[in-house]
């Protein structure tokens, strides 16, 4: 299988090609795509783009996006009921975006289109990381944070646990990465429990990949 990924740095983009493999239960091949992002906007902006050129260009059979909630509407399962769209939810946004962009596309290189996959890291791909060590850190404490008005930490706080610091290099990053997702190599429910919404929703895509392959 071909997938490509798109994420807000590098770093990110390496445990999430990790989680992938777990997810589908095999090796992918990695499709680089011609624009990289850097930050949430940019991922919105150079979306249609890219999957355009992979559509037209390649023979990738999936594209993977996950980006940072931030502070933004944390994806929930009201959000997944037909025809429902959150305007401040990312995911939803990215699930648009997608839509749009591959409704009148016509099929190309033996598929009708690049198949989605849309991921939502609550509130940084850190909380992810800090799964299975840290109890504390879930998307429930963070959605009830933001209803109470009182966060029950920071993203700063978040990298500081992962790294150790609040800057690290990117060659920190990205062993960080790598090291915390492979506590999961066998097994992605603890994830999907503390994330459901955000990461719960990429597993499902992942798994509807395979579905769709056989």
């Amino acid at each position: 299988m071909k997938l490509a990924l798109l994420s807000e740095s590098p770093a990110d983009e390496a445990g999430i090609h990790f989680l992938a493999e777990v997810v589908l239960g095999r090796k992918v091949q990695r499709v680089r795509p011609h624009l990289r992002a850097r930050g949430w906007p940019n991922v919105a902006q150079v979306l249609p783009p890219i999957i355009k050129h992979l559509h037209f260009n390649t023979d990738t059979d999936g594209l993977i996006v996950v980006v940072d909630c931030d502070d933004t509407v944390v994806h929930t399962e009201r959000h997944e009921a037909e025809g429902y769209f959150h305007p401040h939810c990312r995911l939803c946004q990215l699930r648009a975006i997608f839509r749009q962009t591959t409704k009148r596309l016509p099929a190309a290189n033996g598929r009708k289109r690049v198949m989605r996959c849309v991921g939502l890291a609550v509130p940084a791909i850190e909380a992810w990381y800090l799964c299975g060590r840290d109890d504390t850190v879930t998307e429930d404490a963070w959605r009830l944070g933001q209803e109470s008005g009182h966060l029950p930490y920071t993203r700063s706080e978040l990298k500081r646990r992962v790294y150790g610091t609040t800057r690290p290099s990117l060659k920190k990053s990205i062993e960080c990465a790598v090291k915390e997702v492979a506590r999961h190599r066998r097994d992605v429910r603890r994830l999907e429990t503390d994330f459901p919404g955000g990461f719960g929703a990429l597993a499902n895509d992942l798994r509807d990949w395979i579905s769709q392959k056989h």
